[in-house]
Formats: structure tokens, C-alpha cells, sequence
């Protein structure tokens, strides 16, 4: 018996009421150049243990992030984590229901996601947060769509400086509403005219901070411009540990912040999974995506934690939900939680130091070298100008045993602006000899 025990009558009933001639049919939208034609090049069936030996092999020939000069960015930064987070977030405190719809079974969940919550909104500068998101680029697109409700306006404009990711992922989740949405250029040089851009039907700008670039700019003038069209300014961020440094959004008049919250607690993990970030205005607040834990007292007058606000598609009416992601990046929120409260404030504001004097160190050695540095403001990330085209000269680098940095034409495909451009970012993690090997390889392919 088959596992979706489905008869042939079964199908054929349930493609007539949707109206499609075939199960294949459905899946028309995939290219045909991605259909497989026959099956993938694997052997029908193997024993654990050759499959284990095959595993292994092709692990091996990953390159770990920690086994080499590693100066990799653009929204995905290694940073150490302390070995009692991992530790830690598997304490049964925490390890109680995942979705914490019954809070008298949930209060280990419930309790971090409050202290979570609380420690975003502190960093931020804004009023109050949710329990997570799926990720920063989620963050990005549902906050575009909240100022959308708030602001009952369509349009929306995403800034130069924004990382393409979070650009595409907007674009992805308001590609079938009303809305036009202004891409503006890539803004190597911080000189792109946001303002100029926002019209009557503008609902938000969206700003990068640092930008794609790593440069730093005051978002007061922006969000000045935004409100004065009755507009709303997201600030994304896609390294909350530059917050121990900056000035945080909230305090230059953001008005929904979407940032990546994966630097702190968890490791990079070949590329995930992340968590998202989002905190807004406290007048706001019933707009917000996602969920919202509470403090409160029992019955005996016990402190104790709930779900204040959810308003989500499993919940109530569809066309009433503000999202429809039914869940957050609860162990991923917690291994943030844990590590920042490790840290605590002294720590956040000693690690954000120590990355931004890493980077200064980095950049004296590429003055020294005759590299060129694109952007004059940074935290812990550089743009620099190759003599070549720079997605080569990485790939050339990694077959020596340096992780180089990230080519911006990797990020936007087709950009001729940034062939020669290379992202470097520098974290904790990078030694001054790691610094110097990096210099020495990109001053002998120039």
C-alpha cells in the first residue's frame, strides 16, 4: 500500500474540481530546463555504511569556515559562539512546546521569547517586537507589507544600498499586489537621492544600515523626507552586532526595523537557518507580523507568560491576518537570546568595538598596500576596488586557502558597475596574520 493511499479515481476527482488536465500540469510554472529527464546519477539502494563512506567523502571536501583565512560577509558574518550557548538551548526550561498555543505547557518558550522580544526592542531603539521571523529577508518583505497597512498606500522604494536578497524577497511577496515598486541602482558611491524618489503614493523606503557597501550614513534626513510624505522608513540591518557600535534606528526615526539576527548564538551552517528580526512603533503594533509574547499573572498571582497578540491566518478570518507565517525561528531566537545575555551590555558594546577596530586595522593595511577602499564610513564591512574583475581573483584565492571576501557581481548578476568590487568583512574571529596573507594575495593579483 502505497503512502498517500490515493486511487486513480481519487486524482482524477480531485484535478477536475481544480480544473487541471493532469497532476503535471501543476507544476507548469517550472522551467523545463530544471525537469529532470531521467533519474539522478545515484545507485538504486546501498547499506548505511557505503552510504556513510560516500557522505563523508564529499564532506570532506567542504572547506570549514574556521580551517582558513575566512573574510566572508554580505549578511552572513562568522562570529564565535561561546560553547554554553549550545549548551544551554538544550535545557528542558526551554525545551517545552514549540508552538506555545497552551501557555500552561509552553512557559519555557513563552518566557524566552518575552526576553527576546525585549532584548530586540532595546537594541533597536523602537517600542516593542515580535517573537521572530523566518529570517532578515522576511523581515524586509513583511515589513514593506505592513507599511502598506498602515499607511493604506502602494508603493514601495527599496534603496541601492539594500542587500539583493532582501530585494528579490520583497519583490517575490508583493509581485501579485498593486504596488510598484522603485529599485533604485546599486549606490557604490552613497550619493543616491532617496528622497527624490518618494511621491504622494509611497507607502515606505527601505534602507540598508550599513549598506550592501558596509558604509554608514545618518537615516535622520531619510526618515524626515519619509514622514513628511506620509511615509514610513524600514531600516533593515543585516548585522545586528554593528548595534553594540551605531546609533540604533529607533533613534533616528525608523519606523519599522527588519535586521538578520543570526550573527549572535548561531553558527553559519552552510547557510542556515536564520533568524528575523522585527520591531516597530508601539502605535503600530496591531499591524505587526508574527506573534507577540506577554507577561502576565495566574490565578494564584504567579508570574507568567502568553501569547498577547497573534494576529495570523491560522487564527482568525485569512483576509483579516497581517501575515501568513505561522510560526518563528524559536531555537535560533533562543541561541540569540542566550548569547546576547551572555554578553550583556558591556560585552554587546566590547564585541561591536573589537570588530569595527579589526576593520580599521584591515583597512590601514589595504591603504598600505594600494588597495582601494569604495566606502569612507564602515563597521565591520569594506567594499574595495580591484584592478580585475573580482569573482576570479576570489575564486583563485580559495584554491590557495584564503576566503577572500564576497564579489558584488555574485550578489547582483549582470552589473558591470560592480564586477571589480569585493566585499571583506572582518569580525572577531580574523588575526592580523590572517589580515596581512589577505593583503599580500590581493596586492600580487593586482
Amino acid at each position: 500500500m502505497r503512502y498517500l493511499p490515493l486511487t486513480d479515481t481519487d486524482r482524477r476527482d480531485m484535478l477536475g474540481v481544480i480544473g487541471a488536465p493532469s497532476v503535471d500540469s501543476l507544476f507548469s510554472d517550472v522551467p523545463d530546463s530544471v525537469h529532470l529527464s531521467e533519474p539522478v546519477d545515484l545507485p538504486a539502494h546501498q547499506g548505511e555504511l557505503e552510504v556513510e563512506r560516500a557522505l563523508t567523502a564529499m564532506a570532506a571536501e567542504n572547506v570549514a569556515a574556521g580551517s582558513v583565512p575566512f573574510f566572508l560577509g554580505a549578511g552572513a558574518y562568522r562570529h564565535h559562539v561561546p560553547a554554553s550557548v549550545d549548551h544551554l538551548i538544550q535545557r528542558g526550561e526551554f525545551l517545552t512546546s514549540y508552538t506555545p498555543y497552551q501557555p500552561e505547557v509552553s512557559q519555557g518558550t513563552l518566557q524566552y521569547l518575552f526576553e527576546f522580544q525585549t532584548q530586540v526592542a532595546l537594541i533597536t531603539g523602537m517600542d516593542v517586537a515580535n517573537a521572530s521571523m523566518y529570517d532578515g529577508a522576511t523581515s524586509c518583505a513583511e515589513a514593506a507589507l505592513m507599511a502598506r497597512r498602515v499607511t493604506r498606500k502602494a508603493d514601495v522604494v527599496l534603496s541601492g544600498g539594500l542587500h539583493p536578497h532582501y530585494t528579490e524577497t520583497t519583490e517575490t511577496l508583493l509581485k501579485f499586489l498593486d504596488s510598484t515598486i522603485d529599485v533604485l541602482p546599486p549606490d557604490i558611491d552613497g550619493e543616491e537621492d532617496i528622497a527624490g524618489h518618494i511621491a504622494d503614493g509611497t507607502a515606505c523606503v527601505v534602507v540598508q544600515y550599513p549598506d550592501m557597501f558596509g558604509r554608514v550614513r545618518d537615516l535622520q534626513p531619510i526618515a524626515n523626507a519619509c514622514h513628511d510624505a506620509g511615509a514610513l522608513l524600514v531600516v533593515v540591518m543585516n548585522e545586528v552586532v554593528s548595534l553594540g557600535a551605531l546609533r540604533p534606528p529607533g533613534e533616528m526615526g525608523a519606523d519599522i526595523v527588519a535586521a538578520e539576527g543570526r550573527s549572535l548564538g548561531n553558527p553559519l551552517n552552510f547557510g542556515g537557518p536564520y533568524v528575523g528580526l522585527f520591531a516597530t512603533r508601539e502605535k503600530y503594533v496591531r499591524q505587526m507580523p508574527g506573534r507577540l509574547a506577554g507577561e502576565t499573572v495566574d490565578v494564584d498571582g504567579k508570574r507568567g507568560w502568553v501569547l498577547t497578540l497573534s494576529t495570523r491566518e491560522q487564527h482568525i478570518r485569512r483576509e483579516k491576518a497581517t501575515s501568513n507565517i505561522c510560526t518563528n525561528s524559536g531555537l535560533c531566537a533562543l541561541a540569540f537570546t542566550i548569547h546576547l545575555s551572555l554578553l550583556g551590555e558591556d560585552g554587546f558594546r566590547r564585541l561591536a568595538a573589537i570588530n569595527h577596530a579589526k576593520t580599521v586595522q584591515l583597512a590601514d593595511r589595504f591603504a598600505a598596500a594600494g588597495i582601494e577602499v569604495v566606502n569612507d564610513t564602515f563597521f565591520n564591512e569594506l567594499t574595495v576596488r580591484l584592478t580585475g574583475p573580482a569573482a576570479p581573483i576570489v575564486d583563485r584565492l580559495a584554491g590557495n586557502g584564503i576566503l577572500a571576501g564576497v564579489p558584488a557581481s555574485r550578489l547582483r548578476p549582470g552589473e558591470d558597475a560592480l564586477a571589480n568590487l569585493l566585499l571583506v568583512a572582518v569580525t572577531e574571529t580574523v588575526t592580523e596574520d590572517e589580515m596581512d596573507r589577505l593583503c599580500a594575495a590581493l596586492k600580487e593579483t593586482a
